[in-house]
């Protein structure tokens, strides 16, 4: 049998039917929730580790200049400057370390205990905060099958799912490239993260689909998109090759892609996660937020 069986064989059609309305409700809720400030269909959020060298007062204050309406990926300390400056924290990180987590996260039995504890205190003080949604991460396989590893994951994020319910969040799991940049991690095809949604059949879990991952990975992003749309809550940007700015110095056209985002219905966020080349990185991300208005 092979793994796209395999996987296909873990969920029933009934179930999938299920899953697939009780996301598109939530993401129906997320998006009546946001309050969009940009003039097109896009809500645009910028990545915050792409931008550590701006001390983060100069990133919200230019950020929102820009058009942003939220910075992802910060850490809780950091979720009251984001506020101050009327911007949202879209995607909330994760301590000790994103590093960690991603090498060792759910698919591994042993690491319940730990992610499970943390994450039961995260996700209140997240909601508190007005966040909606959390990044997680599926671990290396370290010769894990992918069938065993999604069932370990379904293990662990399962308990969470009664207080991410309660509190309105969404644990995102990110989809990263284990070509290039994250060697050996599990969570790297779109069918893989949808099957895992439907195992955990709860609005409290989605995927982080992100764009540069996936077309390294997989390419044929509009067509995923279109076809995955009710197990996704976010989206990261990148150009390819390289994780550069998103314009024609790379292979995507995030006009089109950005269209077939937006033709799905979904209005949370996208954020910008390209590392600038220029010199001038809020002019780079100035420009590359022009280039997903739509």
């Amino acid at each position: 049998m092979n793994r796209r069986l395999a996987l296909k064989t873990m969920t029933t059609t009934a179930a999938t039917a299920f899953v697939s309305e009780s996301l598109t409700t939530r993401l129906d809720a997320t998006n009546a929730a946001l309050d969009v400030v940009t003039a097109g269909k896009i809500n645009h959020s910028a990545c915050r580790w792409c931008y550590g060298t701006i001390p983060l007062d100069e990133l919200c204050k230019r950020g929102k200049e820009i058009g942003l309406s939220a910075i992802d990926l910060l850490k809780p300390e950091e979720w009251a400057t984001a506020a101050k400056y009327g911007l949202q924290s879209s995607m909330g990180s994760t301590v000790p370390n994103d590093s960690f987590m991603i090498k060792k996260g759910f698919n591994r039995l042993e690491n319940h205990k730990i992610l499970v504890e943390y994450y039961e205190n995260m996700i209140p003080q997240a909601a508190k905060a007005g966040l909606k949604t959390i990044i997680c991460f599926s671990g290396n396989r370290e010769g894990l099958s992918d069938v065993q590893g999604l069932a370990n994951c379904a293990v662990g994020l399962k308990q969470l799912m009664k207080t991410a319910e309660k509190n309105n969040i969404t644990l995102c799991m990110e989809l990263l490239n284990s070509k290039i940049d994250h060697k050996d991690y599990q969570c790297d095809r779109t069918d893989w993260g949808a099957a895992l949604v439907k195992s955990i059949g709860s609005t409290g879990f989605s995927l982080l689909y992100d764009i540069y991952h996936m077309q390294i990975m997989e390419g044929d992003v509009i067509r995923t998109i279109k076809e995955y749309a009710p197990y996704i809550a976010h989206y990261h940007t990148g150009g390819v090759p390289g994780r550069n700015e998103i314009d024609d110095s790379q292979e995507l056209y995030y006009p089109a892609i950005m269209k077939a985002i937006a033709d799905t219905g979904y209005k949370a966020f996208v954020g910008q996660e390209f590392i600038p080349k220029n010199t001038d990185k809020l002019a780079s991300l100035d420009k590359c937020v022009k280039i997903c208005n739509i």
